[in-house]
């Protein structure tokens, strides 16, 4: 399992507000995500091969600075033929019921050619990227952009205090990975072969409980303590970090709002804010346009048919709205309409404000929106409207 490491911020203190005074008041423990386990498991194997021993327990820096450590599962070194180190780590979801918790996450690292700088390979058990509108183009292997450069990052630290290129070939596997992809949404998105490695943060906060919408109340109680009068309720790390980025909020005004937008808009109408910002991926939000308050994959789905809809709205002529239909994921159909000057992104916030506003009903708080898109860059705003 991960060993405990140095966590620099991922629980703060108590009387903290945002993302880490929010995991504090829940009393749940956060997890590690694939991303930062085939990272780990990486350097640990990248450090083998060039010097012949693992190490272990072996930290990594994630993407906010903290540097966990982790324990090696398993370790092999091959001499023969080309040589290749194999380092894996076991993933620890924490208190997130998350499917891949307890798998045995494996990273291969062999010599590349001079000059190519770090190559990914999908081994057993991670997916190939089959179909358009996903972060990565077809044919790669389903290790995410963040990953990637964790992965690169890593790989660069152990080059550097070993005297090694940087140019390897680095093949992550996940034992049981097949099996398990299968309860997940990858073999519907084109993801084929395995689950992808995931992870902005390279940390997992456990969402999905009662603890944690607790502590969405406790958040925006901090906000009011504090004299807040505007709040963002953000999806993830991505969409927090482009709330601030627009808006200048402090930290305690910051709702780490997850898949639970229900439960930030009912507290807020018994315990309004002057102002409500709600930021997040736009796949996400087009659930909230279409009126689902839970935006977990598991209750709710991207609707196609509403967004060709909505597209219909904004000009689409048939063609385009068939299109639409037919996409592989909400990014893909964005992505349609925006070559075509179709506003879709702005047609999703305004439809998720007018849902918002509907549970607000009643209470004084003006909301606007903003979704964005995997990088986080804006792909639709709509400005603050109140009841």
């Amino acid at each position: 399992m991960a060993a405990a490491g140095a966590d620099g911020g991922a629980q703060a203190g108590a009387g903290a507000g945002g993302r880490a005074g929010q995991l504090k008041s829940s009393g749940l423990r956060h997890g590690w995500t694939t991303g930062a386990c085939a990272t780990a498991a990486t350097k640990a194997a990248y450090t083998a091969l060039l010097t012949g021993e693992f190490p272990d327990p072996v930290a990594v820096t994630l993407p906010k600075g903290q540097q966990p450590s982790f324990a090696l599962a398993a370790e092999e070194l091959g001499t023969n033929g080309r040589p290749h180190a194999t380092a894996g780590v076991v993933k620890d979801a924490g208190d997130d019921p998350d499917v891949t918790h307890g798998a045995l996450i494996r990273s291969t690292v062999r010599a590349g050619e001079p000059g190519a700088g770090v190559v990914f390979r999908a081994g057993p058990g991670v997916g190939t990227v089959t179909k358009a509108g996903l972060p990565l183009p077809v044919g790669e292997p389903a290790i995410n952009p963040v990953p990637r450069q964790m992965i690169r990052d890593a790989v660069a630290e152990v080059a550097a205090e070993f005297g090694g290129t940087g140019d390897v070939v680095v093949e992550i596997s996940v034992d049981h990975g097949e099996e398990i992809a299968r309860s997940t949404w990858n073999p519907r998105l084109g993801i084929l072969g395995g689950l992808s490695i995931l992870g902005t943060t390279g940390i997992v906060v456990p969402y999905s409980c009662s603890a944690w919408i607790d502590s969405i109340r406790r958040g925006v109680d901090v906000a009011r303590a504090a004299g807040r009068t505007h709040v963002a309720g953000c999806t993830g790390s991505t969409s927090e970090k482009v709330a601030v980025a627009v808006h200048g909020l402090p930290e305690d005004a910051l709702l780490d709002m997850g898949d639970f937008a229900g439960a930030v808009l009912k507290y807020l109408k018994r315990h309004p804010v002057p102002r409500l910002t709600i930021a997040g991926g736009f796949a996400k939000l087009s659930k909230l346009a279409a009126g689902h308050l839970d935006l977990h994959s598991a209750r709710s789905q991207v609707d196609k048919g509403y967004l060709a809809e909505l597209a219909r709205r904004g000009g689409a002529d048939e063609a385009l709205a068939a299109a639409v239909a037919a996409a592989n994921t909400g990014l893909e159909a964005v992505q349609l309409c925006r070559a075509a000057g179709v506003p879709l992104g702005d047609l999703v916030a305004e439809a998720a404000r007018a849902t918002a506003l509907g549970v607000l009903l009643g209470s004084p708080v003006a909301v606007d929106v903003i979704c964005i898109d995997r990088a986080g860059t804006v792909v639709g705003r709509a400005e603050p409207l109140g009841p």
